[in-house]
């Protein structure tokens, strides 16, 4: 995977299914780098402290991979979600958990879905299938975001501004904390 920048920028909108979005994805020379496969994600904190400042600490298991990933609030924006991200990838997730139960933090939510990422246009494309439906995460630069809107007939209508977490918490999903 690509160096991101230290400032995501994306937009997630909600779609019917993700098959035929990835049709057209194709047609237009994306290209998946990733097929669909289950990821497992579980978001951290320390008695609240990081969801007080609008932060968030998340171990994610994707494509035979381990990542940690901490998000900083969100900056005020219209349609986009923006807000600086630090990610790296981790040999081992026992030890990772370990040592974030160490520095007290403790698992508050955990969340799976199916993810297929696409590539091409400027863009990093998620097409995600959740257990309260389906959506596309587009990330890159806002023009390039933009663009993607028109050329992928998608409406800027059917954003979701709720993060995954806000949405599995709505939906009754807060699944089992291991």
């Amino acid at each position: 995977m690509k160096q991101k920048s230290a400032l995501e920028t994306e937009l997630k909108l909600r779609i019917p299914a993700t098959a035929p979005l990835a049709a057209r994805l194709a047609a237009q020379g994306f290209r998946e780098v990733l097929p669909a496969q289950a990821e497992q994600s579980v978001l951290w904190d320390r008695e609240g402290t990081l969801r007080a400042q609008g932060s968030a600490l998340r171990t994610r298991r994707y494509a035979g991979r381990t990542r940690l990933t901490w998000k900083g609030p969100k900056v005020p924006d219209a349609l986009l979600k923006i807000r600086p991200e630090l990610e790296t990838g981790v040999e081992s997730s026992e030890a990772l958990e370990a040592i974030l139960r160490a520095l007290g933090f403790e698992p508050i939510l955990r969340m799976e879905k199916v993810r297929a990422v696409w590539e091409g246009a400027g863009l990093e494309v998620c097409l995600d299938e959740a257990p309260f439906g389906c959506f596309v995460e587009l990330e890159g630069e806002a023009g390039a975001i933009h663009a993607a809107l028109l050329s992928l007939d998608l409406s800027p209508a059917s954003a979701e501004t709720r993060s995954y977490p806000e949405l599995y918490v709505a939906h009754g999903l807060s699944g089992e904390v291991p």
